[in-house]
């Protein structure tokens, strides 16, 4: 997938073009300004170049900061990136890297020396995994995670991986959008998973940069880049500057739970408490979700829906098939209240549902 993992055998040439746009004020229509041409374009020049530089200065503290904390994953024949976690070897990365490896060879920032690793534990539902150096080397830097609830649009944001297989390389942009609830796109090693409140970014994400991170101008990780989007007229290709990174309060909790217990007792995330598929209608379109079974523990059965019935509606989002109730549910958080619409003998009803928390299997 876009931004997934990168064939190891592949060989990359790179050319890079760099490009600096400045300006000038105006002339001043003082008689002193006039007489000396030279000085007022150098005064009108300092403070873009001086704001440029200060820019600059930023990125590469930044990047001084926390690419030590960016590692370069091997898997077989392909390639993705991670995030030391702690000091412990953890690291931190997605769960479509890891595939279904148990090991791994780890190539720390700015070294070329090939570390063993293994797996601690993935959860593919949320796209995360950790796994653990078998001989931490002294010196780990673990990264420092960002408070998801203070990423805001517009937020200037480095991406550090090893997109096709360049490792330590770095994109910037800004923070183009939050809460974005994305499916990833089946293939080896990825289910496909719904992930909800997702950052999206302008930094570019290419193939080799999952797991790697996104990160703010104070060097925390506000997210793991995960992938970018496609164009499905220009047959797949990636579409320039969109790309989604998984939150950094998803990511602490998820691998707290894999590094402490080796799997996830606590989701995070919304559920019915229903096993469902797409329902159909007589002309063969999907129609909504028809609930196959429901848990006597669940949120669905506490509201009174029954197996048979077809969810059609959760709050105000429209539910034609199976995924799409994946994708509306992956927006919301356990404990919220919602109203569901359901057909129970083809009479449209409502229910108020208190959403439960996704039962995990890893």
């Amino acid at each position: 997938m876009p931004g997934g993992r990168w064939p190891a055998a592949v060989a990359v040439a790179v050319a890079t073009a760099l490009t600096l746009a400045g300006c000038s004020s105006g002339s001043s229509s003082s008689a002193s300004s006039a007489s000396s041409p030279s000085a007022g374009a150098k005064q009108a020049s300092s403070a873009p170049t001086q704001g440029a530089n200060q820019l600059q200065d930023a990125y590469q503290k930044v990047i001084a900061d926390v690419l030590p904390s960016v590692v370069q994953i091997t898997t077989g024949d392909s390639l993705g990136s991670g995030i030391v976690y702690d000091d412990k070897g953890d690291i931190v990365t997605n769960a479509h890297v890891v595939g279904t490896a148990n090991t791994f060879t780890v190539t720390l920032a700015n070294s070329t020396k090939a570390l063993d690793a293994t797996l601690v534990g993935s959860y593919p539902d949320s796209d995360l995994a950790v796994i653990r150096l078998s001989s931490p080397p002294g010196g780990l830097k673990p990264a420092t995670f960002g408070d998801s609830s203070k990423v805001e649009l517009g937020q200037i944001t480095l991406a550090m991986g090893s997109p096709l297989g360049l490792s330590s390389s770095v994109t910037q942009g800004i923070v183009s959008a939050i809460g974005r609830t994305v499916s990833e796109p089946q293939g080896p090693g990825s289910p496909g998973a719904t992930i909800g409140n997702m950052v999206q970014t302008s930094a570019a994400i290419n193939p080799g940069n999952s797991g790697g991170a996104l990160v703010n101008l104070d060097s925390q990780v506000i997210g793991i880049n995960t992938l970018a989007a496609t164009e499905p007229q220009a047959n797949g290709a990636a579409a320039p500057g969109i790309g989604f990174a998984i939150p950094a309060s998803t990511i602490t909790n998820i691998a707290g739970q894999l590094i402490k217990q080796g799997k996830v007792t606590n989701s995070g995330r919304a559920a019915l408490g229903i096993t469902a598929r797409t329902s159909f209608n007589q002309q063969f379109q999907p129609a909504g979700a028809v609930i196959v079974a429901v848990s006597p523990s669940g949120a669905a059965a506490a509201a009174g829906l029954q197996p048979g019935d077809v969810i059609t509606r959760i709050g105000d989002t429209p539910v034609d098939s199976l995924n799409a109730l994946t994708t509306a549910l992956a927006s919301l958080t356990p404990g919220s209240k919602v109203t569901v619409t359901y057909l129970r003998d083809g009479n449209s009803m409502t229910a108020d549902v208190t959403l439960g928390t996704l039962e995990t299997t890893s």
